[in-house]
């Protein structure tokens, strides 16, 4: 995952696979353009190697540049500018439509990253919810994108562990001119850093996580080179990277702690508000202004607790909302786990009883195969639910991580039914999986994204639940309830936090107030929101843009309207811009 600010243009999410050295096969009539897209994409994987990785992509497995170094941003002004540059050349009214679109999403997406250079973003390289340490420990377990399958492919990974040395002091050093300058994080966030930090230090390399690739030492390997390796991985744990995570910790503890911010929002920053404004712009993929955000937050709010009411109504509960809330929060019965096997268990049942209804919806459907998995140990603390996407030749399945710090706590009512629609099928699974799989596209449109749309159709895949047949407990359709108006709080608080002077505690309280959330779960997502400014603003305008279009082309086309022909029109091309997807979908919906 690249850095708060540029590296929020491409998503956790996006990190897919490619084929080495794998063909475009894209219908371009253009080869000059293709050339441009082509060697972009070659390029941004040298800038990006853990990028390569997450793609499938080996040729880089050993290389982990200083990407908050000075050096390494000046060298990436200079790789956007020349893009843009070269892509500017083309008379964009000349191309054939699917050229069109790759064009007018190669040029934003150039111009955003060049924007946003002036924001000075190396200056936090990492919080607690992304960032290159946590990557490390990802990749390094043994379980993550980065392969423990040849003898080369250990010898890779100890390179990059002696590359994170460096990063890790250039960390120190960025952290330290951000204190300078007023660019610092708030004093609650960095308090959840510290622990994340020490968690991976330990006396003894065999207790540690990247210890996990030796336990898993392939049986193929000469007793000579099993030897060498575990010496080496022993000797890397204790050298360099337990060195390494307690020189951040104890640094974060001792001196950025101190001088961290007691404000929430990046209002109060240098550039803050300037800073805020071309966040919602990335995020949203729209020039809608904050405060209009804000506005329709308040009024999605507002629309979905008059749903709320009338589950509640329909249950019998005879209290006011927010002591239903309170009831679905701790009643008993919604805690019927014992274990983490049966949540993911209750999960998989979700996804048999929509497969009967997903062929109506879709005649397109991915080849990647899927699994459900509880969240590693060392990051569940933190970690929301999440989908980590496949790859597109099979070697790797999508992912669907549920984190089960306490099974016995995990509540039925929470929205399982809407959280699977969303991070796995027909949500993210679907979208991502279909945009890689499509080899037509050019590669930087297969392994890239927005958050406004691929967010955007997860949280629409949320209000497909009763045409799929589910959310027929009210229960879990108030859990549905719950999971939307959550988007649209986020809208509203979001935007408080850092144009409006909201506190975190005030942010706290208007999320609880308005939907069944407990105090921690409140609090990791106000948290979130002040680490990684704007991109909660994401899902909620994106999906609002696709039931609009839904809406527009079924009064439109009447009896011509295929529900399964929209949702197949809006992957087909993949990530884009919702400014684009709207002309490419118009487009479509004339020819019908």
């Amino acid at each position: 995952m690249k850095k708060l600010l540029l590296g929020l243009i491409a998503l956790t999410i996006i990190s897919c696979t490619s084929k080495k050295a794998e063909q475009v096969t894209s219908t371009s009539q253009n080869k000059d353009l293709a050339k441009v897209f082509d060697d972009y994409y070659e390029e941004s994987l040298k800038l990006s190697p853990i990028s390569a990785t997450n793609q499938g992509d080996n040729r880089y497995n050993d290389l982990l540049p200083n990407d908050i170094s000075q050096e390494f941003i000046d060298k990436t002004k200079v790789v956007y500018n020349n893009y843009l540059e070269k892509v500017s050349k083309f008379d964009r009214e000349s191309l054939i439509d699917e050229d069109k679109i790759a064009y007018d999403i190669f040029k934003r997406q150039m111009e955003i990253q060049l924007e946003g250079f002036k924001f000075r973003s190396e200056y936090i390289p990492f919080q607690q919810f992304w960032g290159l340490p946590l990557t490390m420990g990802q990749l390094g377990s043994g379980e993550g994108s980065q392969p423990f399958k040849t003898v080369k492919d250990y010898e890779d990974w100890l390179k990059r562990i002696s590359a994170f040395k460096v990063w890790g002091d250039t960390a120190v050093v960025n952290f330290r001119k951000g204190i300078a300058t007023g660019i610092v994080l708030p004093k609650s966030l960095v308090v959840k850093m510290i622990p994340q930090m020490n968690d991976l230090v330990v006396s003894n390399p065999t207790t540690s996580l990247f210890y996990g690739p030796i336990n898993k030492l392939p049986k193929d390997f000469s007793d000579a080179d099993k030897t060498r390796l575990t010496d080496a991985y022993k000797k890397a744990i204790m050298g360099e990277l337990v060195p390494t995570y307690k020189k951040m910790g104890d640094f974060l503890k001792n001196e950025y702690l101190p001088k961290a911010r007691t404000s929430s929002g990046i209002g109060d920053m240098p550039q803050g508000k300037e800073l805020y404004i071309y966040m919602a712009k990335v995020m949203t993929t729209t020039d809608k202004t904050p405060e209009e955000i804000y506005e329709t937050g308040l009024k999605e709010v507002a629309r979905i607790r008059g749903e709320m009411e009338k589950v509640k109504e329909q249950v019998g509960f005879k209290g006011t909302l927010a002591e239903f809330f309170s009831y679905l929060k701790t009643e008993k019965k919604f805690y019927p786990y014992k274990n983490p096997k049966e949540v993911l268990d209750a999960f998989g049942t979700i996804l048999t009883r929509i497969e009967p209804n997903l062929s109506k919806m879709f005649t397109k459907t991915p080849k990647t195969k899927f699994e459900i998995r509880e969240t590693e140990k060392f990051r569940e603390a933190s970690a929301s639910a999440e989908y980590n996407a496949g790859s597109a030749d099979g070697s790797r399945p999508g992912i669907f991580y549920v984190p089960i710090p306490d099974a016995t706590k995990f509540n039925f009512t929470s929205g399982m039914e809407s959280l699977f629609l969303h991070e796995a099928i027909p949500g993210h699974h679907y979208q991502v999986s279909l945009q890689q799989e499509n080899t037509s596209l050019y590669k930087f449109q297969r392994f890239g994204g927005t958050s406004a749309y691929a967010e955007g159709w997860a949280l629409y895949c949320e209000s497909l639940g009763k045409e799929l047949g589910i959310y027929t407990d009210p229960y879990q359709y108030m859990g549905a309830l719950g999971d939307e108006i959550h988007r649209a709080i986020r809208l509203v608080v979001d935007v408080a936090i850092h144009t409006k002077g909201w506190s975190r505690e005030e942010a706290i309280k208007y999320m609880m107030d308005n939907e069944p959330i407990a105090e921690q779960g409140a609090v990791a997502e106000i948290e979130r929101y002040m680490a990684i400014p704007g991109q909660a603003l994401s899902y909620k305008i994106g999906a609002l843009k696709i039931r609009e279009l839904r809406t527009k082309y079924e009064k439109q086309l009447g009896t011509k309207f295929s529900l399964a022909e929209f949702h197949d029109e809006f992957l087909k091309d993949g990530d884009m811009p919702l400014s684009v997807i709207e002309r490419k979908m118009d487009a479509w919906a004339a020819k019908k």
